[in-house]
This record gives C-alpha cells, structure tokens and sequence, in this order.
C-alpha cells in the first residue's frame, strides 16, 4: 500500500484534531479492498493526519501566527542605521515604512548585497572578495543612500485575516522568509515569517484552549 506522507513539517507531540471528514478523504486516497491492519491502519491514519493539518493551516489566518512587536525603518533612516537595526535585533530584514506608518518596501540582506557595487554580486564572499581585490570597499557609497534607496519596492503584504496556507505559497511564490501585514491602510500591524508557519502546525485549532 502506498503511503502519501505530508509535506509540511509535524508536531508529534501535539498531533491534531482528527474529524470524520479528514478519515473519509484519507480512505478515498487508497485504492483497492481495505483489509484493515496495523499497517493499514498506519497509512490510513498519516492520511487523515495530512488532511488535518491542511484544514488547520486554512483556520489559521495571518492575526493569529504573526508577531506583532515589529523591527522597522523609515523611508529617511540612513542606510548605516538600519543595518545597525538589523544586526542589533538579529533579523535579517525589515519593513520600510513611509511617513504615515504604511509599508512604503522591505529591506533584507539580499538588498545590501546587491546594491554594493555590482548587482551580479548575489553573495557575501563575492562582496568580500571585491572589498579585498579591488580599491575600496564598495559599502562606502551606500554611506550616502537612505532605506529608500535600497529597499525592495513594491512590498509583498498579507492581511490579517489572509489564511496561514495561503501565506506559505506566497512566500514560496516569491522567495522571500518574510512578508510583512497591514490593515486595510497598508499600516504596519505585524509580520510573518517562515518559521512562523512552521510553528504554526504545532498551534492547537481555535476553541481548544490555546493561546
């Protein structure tokens, strides 16, 4: 018998609620007579285990896996002073918001790295071996630019109320670790990161006392 294992990572500690219908769409994905054994039975039960976790990830929308104490930048912040930001709390990116509070871009590391004299230079080690074969370093320049001129622009946004799954495919879509949420404003509310999403299978399901 063939088995159909998830693709998302799994919490084994904290499996989730399994319905009728996860167990019905389960049996419907193995073919041929059910003679019920323990392997039977094994199969049947990472089947429905898949299916729950899908129907979990739906329930779960953006509000409820974000974080919502959010390092950020303004569009005039000096480019030395948001990677200051940036290394000072650990994160490798940050929203770049206009004078009204709304995500104006997202700067990451990719972003310094590329703007550092050519934009071919996709790497750290290519940066350092530019800095240490030719004159100069090339972040010098960038000592003039502000977050404005090195952000990506527009942003990706999700809405608080965006499903947790369809945020998984958009970070996917894009290649990005992270995608920042706003109201309907485009103000800054929190931002959801990959690992956000991981942790997320782990969450019980709304109503059974989690937090």
């Amino acid at each position: 018998m063939k088995e159909i294992f998830p693709s998302k990572e799994l919490c084994p500690a904290a499996p989730p609620d399994i319905s009728d219908e996860d167990i019905l769409d389960a049996m419907k994905h193995i073919r041929g007579y059910l003679d019920i054994t323990p392997g039977d039975f094994k199969v049947l039960y990472r089947q429905a285990y898949a299916h729950a976790l899908q129907r979990l990830s739906r329930r779960l929308r953006a509000h409820d896996v974000m974080t919502a104490a959010v390092v950020a930048v303004r569009t005039d912040t000096p480019a030395a002073e948001v990677a200051r930001a940036m290394a000072e709390h650990g994160v490798s990116g940050v929203p770049v918001l206009d004078r009204r509070g709304r995500v104006a871009g997202v700067i990451s590391e990719k972003d310094f790295l590329s703007r550092m004299g050519s934009r071919r230079k996709a790497s750290f080690m290519e940066v350092i071996t530019h800095c240490l074969t030719d004159r100069g370093c090339v972040a010098v320049p960038m000592r003039r630019q502000n977050a404005e001129d090195i952000m990506t622009s527009p942003a990706v946004t999700v809405g608080p109320d965006d499903p947790v799954a369809d945020i998984a495919g958009i970070l996917m879509q894009h290649g990005i670790n992270r995608v920042p949420v706003t109201d309907e404003r485009g103000a800054l509310i929190g931002i959801v990161a990959r690992a956000d999403i991981v942790q997320s299978s782990c969450m019980p399901p709304a109503g059974t006392g989690g937090q």
